[in-house]
């Protein structure tokens, strides 16, 4: 059987959409090219982009529906269904992989009971995995609606996510502070992020990303203070103070043990082409 239309929002929030929306428009010289900020627009609204939020944009466009879905479609950034508060991606490109990525992931599958694109029970959390976080610095990386937890383990990832879904408050290694999943896509729509301090604490790149910079310009690295995995941050006891003046590490200053260095896990002689 055809669909029936998509429904229209409810009178108060159309307006209020379309006020928002005519401000995002104006903002470029081609209405058209502002469909990306209104379909995080739309999915700040309900959490994801529905077909009413898709007929909505067309309509502010005069776009056909099957050109704003195809464009809704392409990116994954833009949720085609109910999804949970917080965004919980984890990296499991090559570094990240080999420092950890998959073991966390495999274990947040598990801890949570869901598996890659699917949400825990109470709505809290939605899983999955992100082919590049571009924090290769400080992997293996997992991010929380976009902001950044660094050199995690599957330790502090299962603390995290139990932080986030007991209403635990929570602060990511760097950059702003943690909102919710909708409040994060209205600030992709190209809205300011009006809480007290949020703009300043956003900051730049870390320490180790900016190692290479500051040896090309012949200054001096600083003294770097490593905390091993299985304390502080790394492992199960409760997370270290930051010292003053210390650095924020790379996870290669501490490196997880691999199968080529972990005696229990051996990777054994590489075997040869045809064998």
């Amino acid at each position: 059987m055809p669909r029936l239309p998509a429904p229209d929002y409810p009178a108060d929030v159309r307006a209020r959409l379309e006020a928002d929306g005519k401000e995002i428009v104006a903002r470029y010289p081609d209405s058209r090219s502002a469909l990306l900020p209104l379909l995080h627009l739309v999915q700040a609204e309900e959490g994801y982009v529905t077909r009413t939020g898709m007929a909505f944009c067309a309509d502010l466009l005069e776009l056909t529906t099957a050109e704003v879905t195809a464009v809704a479609t392409f990116y994954s950034m833009y949720r085609r269904k109910p999804s949970g508060e917080y965004q919980v991606g984890v990296c499991t490109n090559t570094l990240c992989a080999v420092m950890g990525g998959d073991a966390i992931f495999e274990e947040l599958k598990e801890h949570l009971a869901v598996g890659n694109n699917e949400t825990t029970d109470d709505g809290k959390v939605t899983l999955e995995h992100i082919e590049c976080n571009a924090a290769c610095d400080f992997a293996p990386v997992v991010m929380v609606n976009w902001e950044f937890f660094d050199n995690q383990t599957p330790a502090t990832a299962k603390r995290l996510v139990d932080d986030l879904r007991a209403g635990r408050p929570v602060e990511p290694t760097r950059g702003a502070p943690l909102c919710t999943y909708k409040e994060t896509a209205r600030i992709l729509a190209g809205f300011p992020d009006e809480r007290p301090g949020a703009v300043a604490a956003t900051g730049g790149a870390g320490p180790a990303s900016l190692a290479g910079l500051r040896l090309a310009k012949g200054e001096t690295p600083g003294a770097r203070v490593v905390h091993p995995r299985g304390e502080g941050r790394g492992g199960e006891g409760p997370r270290d103070e930051p010292q003053p003046g210390a650095q924020h590490l790379s996870s290669h200053d501490a490196p997880q043990q691999t199968s080529a260095s972990d005696p229990a896990h051996p990777a054994g002689p590489a075997a040869e082409e045809g064998e």
